[in-house]
């Protein structure tokens, strides 16, 4: 007996559901007259059963008799058909798929933004015309990659406008993929949309992946749908198939020698449909097929808050789409999958992962079911939350709010809370500086009725500081050298951290000059080059030292200066006493008021001033004491001597 496997997408998507139940549901309404524009959907079947109900088919909006309701089917219409509806007055649905109508959206915005617009797609299906409706003629639709090819190698060049380029939805995801292979890349003045349908992409995956699988794929939907000629396309690039509209036609083929058998369905086939050929397959094959199973469960019902398993059947910038073995489609927003801003859904899962989820809302008129994972996250995270609380551990979240109080911190899922006193933040700074900041935090409460926690980002950098104090006193020696930050200033110092522990340089420590404030050699986020002078592990001080000795003036004035050289020096004070005068930078000897001149001086001020250079002579050096004499009068005698003897000669 052969064996029966049905993929995992198959029959009616939420755009066509919705379109048909749309009709169905007016015409249950007492007395109201429905023509649609053309017929709803590509199935002889649905189209006839709602003829037999007295929904009449036109193919233009002027057939509309008077009072009638006119419903615009799932492919969509282009803008004139709107246009004529408003002028003939007659009330109208509109059913276009929301996939469509983005569409729509997108060449509508991108033509009156200026850009040529290229259409992959078949130019005579109604999608596609009403596509280019949208489009004010400013496009050309082109069926596969050939004919994209030439229209870039002949007119893209000469074109001299921007290009947008989009896809009907239910275009074959094997030959959009061939299409982007002939798109320039890196041209910024090319815009590419992923318009395929997410139900439609993920039902020929799943079709062509079942299809590698088994002997013959049966293709079920109408012979003039679309994504079902598709899906048969997509087939048959791997095995034996078949496209047929109903039960009826399997009698025709010969199924008997295969021992594996596939089916799938178009967008456009109805549940009963595809019950009936799974009826008339278990008869012709004598098999016990599980068919019926796997197809109740793709209609079974799903409830608000319910925890569902699903697996991602797509994934865009702003959501992941769901499989959940219903007929709706899944969707799990962005904000529901993360709190991290930084991250896209493609950070977070990946097509074909299976995924615990909890459905926050359904509408079954679309066939749409909102899914969180976040909610999930949440219970199991919880768990997590009050085990590192217990175990004293150090998670890492991401900041997502700032509240009354204090910030949120999303941690795997749960948001804790940290008081404002618990964020390591002074009282000066504003908490916003927090916001989609990446944190580590220790959880200091958990209250598991409530499903609260708070946490502490300031516990996690006292224990690193306590840490960090922890291994410096144990390599710290009086010698080493470190290289820190300047953190504070003070009058009589600067504080330097060493990596979590702080040293001060004294003032009398920053500059072999005499300074004033520590402020007129180093400033706060200066990286300095220190060395530990002392130690004092009780009391936890730390003094360093910052000139370097080979910087010292005194050892170079030592080393390039002696008693009796003629220098110059530059006056920097005045005492009654005398006048200081610098020799070198950091070294200033003394002129006695005796020594200023070679006659008797009563005030310094009256042949000195501050900043006069003057040429004097070293008279005496103690470098112990740093003290240096110098002589303006020694200079003045050394002349007086020097023209004596010339006299005498």
């Amino acid at each position: 007996m052969a064996e029966i496997k049905v993929a995992k997408t198959a029959g009616f998507c939420f755009g066509v559901d919705r379109a048909v139940k749309l009709v169905y549901s007016e015409l249950e309404k007492s007395g109201k007259k429905v023509a649609t524009l053309g017929p709803i959907i590509h199935n002889a079947d649905v189209v006839n059963d709602l003829k037999s109900k007295g929904v009449r088919i036109v193919d233009s909006v002027s057939e509309l008799r008077e009072g009638e309701e006119a419903v615009i089917r799932s492919h969509g219409v282009g803008k004139e058909i709107y246009e004529e509806l408003e002028k003939k007055g007659n009330p109208y649905i509109d059913a276009t798929c929301p996939f469509v109508a983005r569409i729509h959206k997108i060449v509508g915005e991108k033509s009156r933004e200026g850009y040529f617009i290229l259409i992959a797609g078949d130019k005579n299906h109604p999608e596609v015309q009403g596509i280019v409706s949208h489009c004010d003629e400013n496009c050309f639709v082109f069926k596969d990659e050939t004919q994209l090819k030439t229209f870039f190698s002949k007119n893209y060049k000469n074109l001299e406008k921007k290009l947008a380029i989009v896809a009907q939805t239910t275009y074959n995801i094997l030959i959009w993929g061939e299409c982007l292979k002939v798109i320039p890349k890196n041209d910024e003045n090319i815009l590419v949309f992923d318009t395929i349908c997410s139900a439609t992409s993920q039902r020929q995956s799943d079709a062509a992946l079942l299809s590698k699988e088994v002997d013959v794929m049966i293709v079920v939907g109408g012979k003039n749908s679309s994504n079902t000629i598709k899906l048969y396309n997509v087939c048959s690039e791997n095995c034996l198939s078949y496209h047929i509209e109903n039960a009826d036609e399997l009698y025709s083929l010969n199924l008997k020698n295969a021992e594996k058998i596939g089916i799938t369905a178009g967008a456009s086939t109805p549940a009963y449909i595809i019950k009936e050929v799974q009826n008339t397959m278990a008869e012709i094959l004598e098999d016990d097929i599980n068919f019926e199973e796997a197809l109740e469960q793709s209609f079974k019902k799903v409830h608000t808050g319910e925890r569902v398993k699903g697996y991602i059947a797509a994934v865009n910038n702003s959501e992941a789409i769901v499989d959940i073995g219903t007929k709706h489609t899944g969707y799990v927003p962005l904000s529901e999958l993360t709190d991290d801003q930084t991250k896209k859904p493609s950070d977070i899962v990946n097509v074909g992962d299976e995924v615990d989820l909890i459905v926050t809302k359904i509408n079954d008129q679309e066939g749409i079911v909102m899914l969180s994972k976040k909610k999930v996250d949440e219970l199991v995270g919880f768990d997590n939350i009050a085990k590192a609380k217990d175990e004293d551990a150090v998670l890492e979240g991401v900041v997502v709010n700032v509240v009354k109080g204090g910030v949120l911190v999303s941690v795997d899922g749960v948001r804790v809370f940290v008081p404002a006193s618990q964020t390591g933040l002074g009282r000066d700074k504003n908490l916003d500086e927090l916001l989609k900041q990446k944190v580590q935090l220790k959880i200091i409460e958990v209250n598991e009725s409530r499903r609260r926690a708070v946490g502490s980002i300031k516990a996690v950098s006292k224990a690193k500081k306590e840490a960090a104090k922890a291994a410096f006193w144990e390599t710290a020696e009086i010698g080493k050298v470190y290289k820190g930050e300047v953190k504070s200033i003070t009058n009589y110092g600067a504080f330097v951290d060493l990596g979590g522990i702080d040293g001060m340089v004294h003032i009398s420590e920053l500059s072999w000059n005499r300074i004033k404030h520590p402020s007129e050699v180093v400033k706060v986020g200066d990286v300095l080059e220190v060395y530990i002078k002392d130690l004092d592990k009780e009391a936890g001080r730390i003094s360093l030292g910052f000139k370097k000795a080979e910087d010292n003036p005194w050892v170079k004035f030592q080393n390039n200066y002696k008693v009796g050289d003629v220098v110059k020096a530059k006056v920097v004070s005045i005492t009654p006493f005398g006048a200081f005068a610098q020799i070198i930078e950091g070294v200033d000897g003394l002129i006695h008021i005796s020594q200023i001149a070679d006659k008797r001086v009563e005030n310094v001020s009256d042949v000195l001033s501050v900043g006069q250079e003057v040429d004097v002579k070293i008279t005496e050096i103690d470098i112990d004491k740093k003290r240096i004499s110098i002589s303006i009068r020694a200079l003045l005698e050394d002349s007086e001597d020097a023209a004596e003897e010339t006299e005498e000669a």
